[in-house]
């Protein structure tokens, strides 16, 4: 999910107001607007213009504004829609299973657009039946309401992780330690997995429990991520700490290919186990994770998935290298030097 149909509405009556929407939004990354033709937009967006009755969109359609509050009002406004080609719905009720039934019966006839003044509703128009409306057209009052619709959309997509490779130099058994499991909403291959380690500029692969073991079923849902000091790769770039995570918060999952997609936690769990810590030789530099010492938490090495109890000195491993410098975990160019 991204903002490339996302339709930002700056509804504020100050013209003033209106205008820092619209700067707070293209800072974001917005690049669409229905706006009234006497407010200005950055150059290079698109511009959707608004009457009190429709929305006219740069190649000259026009989607009629329709309030729907129950069946015979949906009803009216889609044989509207396919007499002018399209229209743009609000709901006054509900909104799920009358956008999921418009979208099975008639996706494809006519131009579907909906409206809402509230953000949390977005992913869900977007989402419906797994394609959702054409756009969304999101009415907003405040530069705030931008950062909110932001939050809730899924993060933009990102290249693909180039790989380096590590040489393991330790494993060494370290004794009971706190350990996070991260149980996401999504359900990831046997490859795919997240970016841990204790040094933000090298992080390792750690996959999920799609393979499970002799003695126990698979999780496709989970990683054994490791101790909670331990960094972690988010979907916006930034990292965060294990042991700070909130369900809701979108990870950066990976697989060996370095494709990669943004998942949601669901669930966090910490518990005491037996660790390892695992140190690896990247150039130069050092890349250190802890991690449980089970059969089950795997990493990638160059031909696949090497179990953590299977390691030894001078297997390679798959890192990612990254900018070590961090700001409240993003990216930023300084003198540092983590040990």
């Amino acid at each position: 999910m991204s903002s490339d149909r996302i339709i930002v509405h700056p509804v504020h009556p100050d013209p003033r107001v209106r205008a820092e929407v619209v700067a707070q939004a293209y800072r974001r990354g917005f690049r669409r607007f229905a706006i009234s033709e006497r407010d200005s937009l950055p150059d290079g967006v698109e511009r959707v213009t608004v009457t009190d009755t429709e929305y006219r969109s740069p190649d000259g359609a026009r989607l009629l504004r329709r309030d729907v509050e129950n069946a015979a009002a949906l009803a009216d406004a889609i044989r509207e829609a396919k007499s002018t080609g399209g229209v743009a719905l609000r709901w006054t009720s509900d909104r799920v299973i009358p956008l999921e039934n418009t979208i099975a019966h008639h996706r494809g006839s006519f131009r579907l657009w909906t409206t809402t003044s509230r953000p949390e509703e977005v992913p869900g128009l977007l989402g419906a039946l797994e394609h959702g409306a054409d756009a969304v057209v999101v009415e907003l009052r405040t530069p705030e309401e931008v950062d909110r619709l932001e939050a809730l959309l899924d993060a933009r997509a990102r290249p693909p992780v180039a790989w380096t490779l590590g040489r393991v130099v330790r494993v060494t058994p370290v004794g009971l330690s706190d350990r996070v499991l991260l149980d996401t909403t999504s359900l990831l291959t046997e490859s795919e997995g997240v970016l841990v380690g204790s040094r933000a500029a090298a992080l390792f692969h750690l996959r999920s429990e799609a393979l499970g073991s002799a003695h126990s079923r698979p999780r496709r849902f989970r990683v054994n991520a490791g101790a909670p000091h331990s960094y972690v790769l988010m979907a916006d770039g930034s990292t965060r700490y294990l042991s700070e995570l909130e369900p809701g918060e979108e990870l950066l999952a990976v697989d060996r290919t370095g494709t990669t997609r943004g998942v949601r936690l669901g669930r966090l769990k910490i518990e005491r186990r037996p660790t390892v810590l695992l140190e690896a030789s990247v150039g130069p530099a050092r890349a250190i994770v802890f991690v449980q010492e089970a059969e089950t938490v795997r990493l990638s090495g160059v031909s696949g998935a090497l179990s953590v109890t299977s390691l030894s000195v001078g297997t390679d491993v798959l890192v990612a290298d990254l900018p070590p410098g961090r700001h409240l975990g993003h990216a930023i160019d300084e003198t540092i030097e983590e040990r």
